[in-house]
């Protein structure tokens, strides 16, 4: 796989003053936020802290009231966006086999056919999906279907990773599997950001967290001094098994 890591002066996505409200009501709320080096970054919180809108935003798929999103110091046109992929919490998958999900977007790539068959082979054998190539993708159980979800965004060679809460659904084989995956493409290169409201699952993951509550990231920093330390009280509770309220 190549070498997915960006090289500038630039943090890899910042954020300034993004906000958004509906009805009169602040949904986000975000001065500052700078996410850099490599992976993973856990956005973490509560149901309802923001986590998904902000993660579409740093997508570019909503655009805010106010605030600006960058990535490497550019703006989210289509052109950077395309260097972006995203996998949400329920995979939408084409209806084609296992193999045709992946090989739409090697085509879309321009690759040979030869070459299409060569990655393809290759993404189902890092997804563990070899012997499901030809089965219908929308026959497979919800892990395999959030594994051929993955391996796709990956066809796509991004440089960032987007993760919307992949394992939400799933039974805990299937999710320690995503997981493996999720630290094999961070381990080589590739800038992954996900979003959890599972401690346990950020703890495993993350390098660093963004910890949200009420659409505000209240606290940043390493995930090994975060969960040690955190500086926010309401944080201790949450990491204790208390209610953020």
């Amino acid at each position: 796989m190549r070498d997915f890591s960006v090289m500038t002066d630039h943090p890899i996505l910042s954020v300034r003053g993004l906000s958004i409200a509906r009805d009169g009501k602040a949904l986000l709320g975000v001065d500052h936020l700078d996410l850099d080096g490599p992976g993973p970054t856990i956005i973490l919180g509560p149901n309802g802290a923001g986590k998904s809108l902000l993660l579409r935003c740093l997508h570019g798929l909503i655009t805010p009231d106010r605030g600006t999103v960058t990535q490497g110091g550019q703006t989210l046109t289509d052109q950077v966006r395309a260097g972006q992929a995203m996998v949400f919490q329920r995979p939408v998958l084409l209806r084609r086999s296992v193999a045709g999900n992946l090989d739409f977007v090697l085509r879309r790539r321009g690759l040979s056919r030869a070459a299409r068959k060569t990655e393809c082979e290759g993404l189902l054998a890092q997804g563990g999906l070899e012997d499901k190539a030809r089965q219908s993708a929308r026959s497979l159980s919800g892990g395999e279907a959030q594994r051929l979800a993955i391996l796709r965004a990956l066809a796509c060679k991004p440089s960032v990773l987007f993760l919307d809460e992949p394992t939400s659904a799933l039974d805990p084989q299937a999710t320690q599997e995503i997981e493996q995956m999720v630290l094999r493409a961070s381990d080589q290169g590739l800038r992954v950001v996900m979003v959890t409201h599972d401690i346990g699952q950020a703890r495993r993951l993350a390098r660093d967290v963004v910890m949200m509550h009420g659409g505000r990231v209240v606290e940043q920093g390493l995930a090994a001094q975060m969960f040690a330390a955190p500086e926010n009280g309401m944080i201790r509770r949450f990491l204790s098994g208390g209610l953020m309220v």
